[in-house]
């Protein structure tokens, strides 16, 4: 029952930091362009976690290890093989406009060479360097934008109320001096990352356990704002942020706000686990990607590198074999918008700003007829994308005079054209996109 109860808080907590949302979407429309055309962007949970091989920060604060046990992995970790150069080329390769790296979570461990405290890999382990720095230079080379996980509770600090030590745990109406001096600490930390990094977005976590007043949300949007404007800030800020980011799961409905992002790892885990075998396939991940940009949002999809800074061949292989499909998919991904609402076709689709190219996403082995209905507009050509080979296409059941439209009958893919992952035809039409969303025929009430 506790346990429950716990699900069901954290629930509430999740529901009210979406419902409660301070941000008019016309306000950031501009700033938030960039994103709305990526689609696509990686995470990177990087840690001292990837020693052991245990689960960032969750490990210790759920107690299946002891805390002094999850901090002696700095001792391990060494980035011996952490090649930024390398790194940066995979991503690019993958297709990503986009990068969130995670500059501290809730262990309270910094992923550079903060001056705020000495909790640090600089300082803590004998990687003793700065991993986001020249990561960034190499992303900013490629025009790749650049984004911080930043975790705004950290349970290894003093001051903050959930402590690690359950003697040292406070409530903060009790002790608001105390509160006070870890928020000065948050507060400071934050802009040392902004001088320091001018990150293009902020992808804050752990809003959960405080209220948008206890963290000084609107205040620390501020902040960022004043520095950057451009900055795009993720929903995870009671209320105060950009967009939505749902988590792991794809949303049967689309979230309510303008832009949302799909936050998702390549196996089960955010940061490297060595028992974590369950690696998504490419065909999986192709096929989530596909879901979530016909639905009007972005995937973030996620790796963990190991201790000593190399990428897990499995990660690596997914990314390449999305970067190849990608590539040769990539007008009818990049810079598009949804295309046909519930009703029209049975699979994702997305079209281009100007409405006049449709595509059509056709997973497995595409080897029967598909049907469009309520197409108004007419048709120019159908192709495959890719190879450019004409489709043949029919229209079945139209009346003269009714404004109704007719089927169209769509033939099959031609063995030659089949994608291995995921099969796109691209429907050029004479005119923007019109549909009929009527009842279709005569009828009387």
């Amino acid at each position: 029952m506790k346990k429950l109860l716990i699900i069901l808080a954290l629930n509430l907590l999740f529901f009210n930091a979406f419902s409660q949302v301070h941000i008019k979407p016309e306000e950031i429309k501009d700033k938030m362009q960039w994103f709305g055309d990526a689609k696509l962007g990686i995470f990177i949970h990087a840690g001292i976690y990837s020693v052991e091989g245990v689960t960032e920060s969750w490990s210790f604060y759920n107690k299946r290890i002891s805390f002094e046990d999850y901090m002696k992995q700095a001792k391990g970790f060494t980035l011996k093989n952490y090649n930024p150069k390398a790194w940066a080329d995979l991503i690019e390769e993958s297709g990503a406009k986009y990068v969130v790296f995670t500059s501290k979570h809730h262990d309270g461990i910094a992923m550079y060479d903060t001056k705020i405290n000495n909790q640090s890999i600089v300082k803590k382990t004998p990687a003793k360097r700065d991993m986001i720095t020249p990561l960034f230079d190499e992303l900013k080379n490629k025009n790749i934008k650049c984004g911080l996980y930043y975790s705004l509770l950290d349970w290894s600090h003093i001051d903050y109320p959930v402590f690690l030590n359950d003697s040292n745990r406070y409530e903060i109406e009790n002790d608001y001096a105390r509160w006070n001096k870890f928020r000065d600490f948050l507060h400071s930390q934050i802009v040392e990352i902004l001088h320091k990094f001018n990150p293009d977005l902020w992808w804050f976590d752990g809003d959960w356990e405080r209220s948008a007043e206890e963290w000084e949300a609107e205040k620390i949007r501020n902040i960022i704002l004043k520095y950057n404007p451009n900055t795009i800030i993720n929903g995870r800020l009671q209320g105060w942020g950009d967009y939505a980011t749902p988590e792991q799961n794809i949303p049967v409905i689309r979230p309510k706000f303008n832009w949302w992002e799909l936050c998702m790892t390549i196996n089960e885990s955010w940061g490297f686990q060595h028992k974590d075998l369950n690696f998504k396939s490419p065909y999986e991940i192709i096929t989530i990607f596909v879901d979530v940009i016909s639905n009007g949002g972005n995937l973030l999809l996620d790796f963990g590198p190991r201790e000593d800074g190399s990428i897990p061949e499995e990660s690596v292989h997914v990314l390449k074999e999305l970067g190849a499909w990608n590539k040769k998919h990539e007008e009818a991904i990049f810079e598009t918008v949804p295309g046909f609402p519930p009703g029209h076709f049975y699979g994702p689709s997305t079209i281009s700003k100007d409405s006049t190219n449709l595509y059509l996403f056709l997973a497995g082995n595409p080897q029967n007829q598909i049907t469009i209905r309520g197409l108004m507009s007419e048709i120019e050509s159908i192709s495959v994308l890719g190879s450019n080979n004409k489709v043949n296409f029919k229209i079945l059941g139209k009346i003269d005079w009714s404004e109704v439209p007719g089927l169209v009958y769509i033939d099959a893919t031609k063995e030659n054209d089949i994608d291995k992952y995921m099969t796109v035809y691209k429907i050029k039409l004479k005119s923007p996109m019109k549909l009929y969303r009527g009842h279709g025929g005569f009828y009387i009430d």
